[in-house]
Parts: C-alpha cells; sequence; structure tokens
C-alpha cells in the first residue's frame, strides 16, 4: 500500500491547502472508467476513513453512460459494490447529440461533450442529495490545461483546486491537484483495479495528448521543469506579470 499512502498524502494536502472537504458533505465522485477517477474514488473511499475522528463525509460514485459502443461499467460498478460503495450509473444522449453535431474534420465536438456531461453530473449530484462533486483531475492535467490556455488563448490560466457554481449551488473539488500521473499509474496497476477502456472515438487524438508529448519532451531535456511548473501554479507571491498603467489606477480605488 506505499503508492496509496502517497496519493492519501497529496489528497490531505489539497484539502489542508484548499479546504475541499467539510464535515458532513456528500460528495459526488466522477468516474469515467479511466484509472484516474477509478483510483480518485477508491482514494476517496480510503481517505473517508482516515478522516473519521476529524470529519464525517459521504462519498457516492457517480458514472454517465455516455452510449458510446462496447463501453462496460459492470466490472467496476460490481468492484465497488463488493466494497460498499455507493455507485450509481446515469443514463444519458450523449452519443446521439454529438453524432448530430459532428464536426467538418468529421471528428465528435469535444466542447459540446464537455458540456453535456457537466449538466448531467451536476444534475445527478444535486438530485442524489450532494453538496460536491470531485473530479479526478491531477497536477499534470492543470499544467496541461495551463500550456493549453497560454497558447490557444493567450492567458494564463488553469482550473482550480475548488470551484462554487452559483448558478447550481453546488462545489466541484480537485483533489488530486498534487499528484502526478506516474505516481496514478503505479497505484493503480498495484491495486489491482478495474478498467473501462475509452471507445470515444477522439480517445488519444487531442490537442491534449499533443501538449502531453510537448511536455514529456520538455522534462526529458529540463528535468527540473516538471516540479517547477506545479510549484509555479500555487507560488503567487513570485507572480509578476505586465500591468498596464490605467489598470493599476482601477486596482488603486
Amino acid at each position: 500500500m506505499y503508492y496509496l499512502r502517497d496519493i492519501l498524502g497529496c489528497i490531505k494536502k489539497a484539502d489542508e491547502d484548499y479546504h475541499l472537504i467539510n464535515d458532513g458533505d456528500k460528495i459526488a465522485v466522477g468516474v469515467s472508467g479511466g484509472k484516474d477517477s477509478v483510483l480518485l474514488l477508491y482514494a476517496m473511499n480510503a481517505y473517508k476513513r482516515m478522516c473519521e475522528k476529524t470529519k464525517k463525509f459521504e462519498i457516492v460514485g457517480l458514472h454517465i453512460l455516455m452510449g458510446f459502443p462496447n463501453m462496460d461499467p459492470t466490472p467496476m460498478v460490481n468492484y465497488f459494490k463488493d466494497l460498499n460503495i455507493p455507485f450509481e450509473l446515469i443514463p444519458s444522449q450523449a452519443y446521439d447529440i454529438l453524432k448530430a453535431n459532428v464536426q467538418n474534420n468529421g471528428r465528435l465536438p469535444c466542447s459540446i461533450c464537455s458540456k453535456i456531461k457537466k449538466a448531467v453530473v451536476i444534475e445527478s449530484a444535486l438530485s442524489l442529495g450532494c453538496n460536491k462533486v470531485a473530479f479526478a483531475h491531477h497536477g499534470d492535467d492543470a499544467i496541461e490545461t495551463l500550456m493549453m490556455n497560454m497558447i490557444f488563448g493567450g492567458r494564463i490560466a488553469t482550473f482550480k483546486p475548488k470551484m462554487f457554481l452559483d448558478r447550481s449551488k453546488i462545489t466541484f473539488i480537485r483533489p488530486f491537484v498534487y499528484v502526478r500521473e506516474s505516481l496514478i499509474s503505479k497505484s493503480f496497476k498495484k491495486l489491482d483495479l478495474p478498467l473501462v477502456p475509452s471507445t470515444c472515438p477522439n480517445d488519444k487524438h487531442t490537442e491534449r495528448e499533443n501538449m502531453k508529448v510537448m511536455l514529456k519532451e520538455l522534462y526529458h531535456k529540463y528535468p527540473m521543469c516538471k516540479d517547477n511548473f506545479l510549484l509555479m501554479l500555487h507560488n503567487l507571491e513570485k507572480l509578476d506579470l505586465w500591468e498596464k498603467e490605467e489598470e493599476k489606477e482601477k486596482s488603486a480605488n
């Protein structure tokens, strides 16, 4: 359980730094079936036991049935059922909607898919009485998102460890923000967790995958930047960017 101990240490640090989990929370954990999200639900269950003396919270796994052909979540559902972890399968019309909005290049629109999944998860979480939703985005995801925003959006931004949504009155949390993908892979294999391979036609053919390749090359050439990139995401006292004079005046007023 060496790797699980490291995972739980990262969750604990993120929880302490960003106040992710409170006493009395009911948290819906989004589980796609991939290694990141399956491990998150497993680890959140372990973290719940670890916190019993200081705070009590509930978790429930949510898996959206996207409709992609040949995806069978049964082994995953049975696995968590054996662990007495509540788990819900959520039906959706996602694949039909995506097929009706195919892009000119013949690919399914990832942006629409993301909006559908977000909406279904929020609706399902609220119907189950949850006040928070946990996603398995990890440290490497955060760095990739930062790079994509800089390259394609001209802004220095990534997702937040915790974000309250005013319209739905629910909070998104990301307990894996301090976890590296390499640790997730090792832990997943060591724990022999169930995997539901994605059959989405776009899987492994996205700009995010290109970003992974670029960063891997960068880490190989400059090994120190791997830890420094994660550090810079919360090293706000060292933030030093350009500020126009009129923006300074607005800040002063």
